[in-house]
């Protein structure tokens, strides 16, 4: 009987652990994809312009310009040929905004 109880246990225990396995496994998401791309895009805009900056995935000059408030980010980085050409981790040189005091 006693032999029988153990048994008992080891299965209820291996039942147990795989389902806690079988739980811990599965991951969902509350956010879609494209709810964590804007919530990425969001954390980026947050982000300080510095004078030197490298452009991040999914940014382009137009909205660079729009976060730093630069408008003459070309003229002033004669290593951009095309504009339309940026791609992350390319170096620019911005003057970003005036920090208010």
């Amino acid at each position: 009987m006693a032999s029988s109880s153990l048994q008992i246990a080891d299965a209820y225990c291996a039942i147990l652990i795989l389902a806690l396995m079988l739980l811990g496994s599965i991951r969902e998401s509350t956010l879609t994809d494209f709810e964590l791309t804007d919530v990425r895009r969001n954390q980026l805009k947050d982000k300080p312009c510095e004078e030197i900056y490298v452009v991040r995935e999914g940014e382009t000059l137009h909205t660079i310009s729009d976060k730093c408030g630069d408008p003459f980010i070309v003229e002033q980085n004669p290593h951009i040929h095309d504009p339309d050409d940026v791609f992350p981790g390319l170096v620019i040189k911005i003057t970003p905004k005036p920090t208010k005091v």
